[in-house]
């Protein structure tokens, strides 16, 4: 104990509800921001095209689609032997609730200027919580940790990015998800958005806390 600050596995009290603030603070901004997407409707990143389309099919909310999806993706974490963490379990959850929290009072613009502006916030707001969320360092959301866990398999990381965002592309598309103008720029711009904000919200720790910033950014690269 150093200055009445005990050291655990994610460092001070003072680091610790850091990390807990990026971590939750990331989580609820990105499922404002993929409302945000939603109601632009100008189209959704490749895994939230496969949710809207599953949701528009059976008629579960999208942020039920959302838990309930997140969870399958995280049972395929078992034979890829990844661990989840804080992170992992709280992005399973809390993501779908804030996304149908948000959606309940969130107005639908009408106009052509509104929609875009509502897309470029969206697209801020990804790549501000995806940096958060990460920067905290509590382990990845499902989709990301089902990348990297193939990727760790001998895969390149790059390829296997693509072949899964391919594949969720297309089958949402087919359930009727929305595919547009925002489809193609949350593709380009969520690298750079990351690349920015994430130095500044990693938060450094001891080697079995966190991962390296490098490691980080593999996460989110294409």
């Amino acid at each position: 104990m150093t200055g009445g600050s005990t050291t655990t596995l994610f460092g001070s009290r003072g680091t610790r509800l850091r990390r807990f603030a990026l971590l939750y603070g990331g989580l609820v901004l990105g499922g404002a921001g993929l409302a945000m997407f939603v109601v632009a409707d100008l189209g959704l990143d490749a895994w939230d095209v496969l949710h809207q389309g599953i949701s528009e099919t059976t008629g579960m909310s999208l942020g039920a689609v959302v838990i309930a999806l997140s969870f399958a993706v995280l049972m395929l974490w078992m034979p890829l032997r990844q661990r989840p963490g804080l992170g992992t379990l709280s992005d399973v959850v809390v993501v779908g609730l804030v996304i149908d929290a948000t959606l309940a009072f969130m107005p639908r613009p009408t106009g052509l200027g509104l929609r875009f502006g509502f897309l470029a916030s969206a697209l801020i707001l990804n790549g501000l919580s995806t940096s958060m969320y990460i920067g905290a360092g509590l382990g990845p959301g499902p989709r990301d940790g089902l990348m990297t866990g193939l990727a760790a398999r001998g895969l390149s990381l790059r390829r296997v990015r693509i072949s899964i965002d391919v594949s969720v592309l297309a089958v949402g598309w087919l359930l009727g998800g929305t595919v547009g103008i925002g489809t193609v720029a949350s593709a380009l711009t969520i690298g750079p958005f990351v690349h920015y904000f994430l130095p500044r919200f990693t938060i450094a720790g001891p080697k079995d806390a966190a991962t390296s910033t490098s490691d980080r950014k593999t996460e989110i690269r294409k």
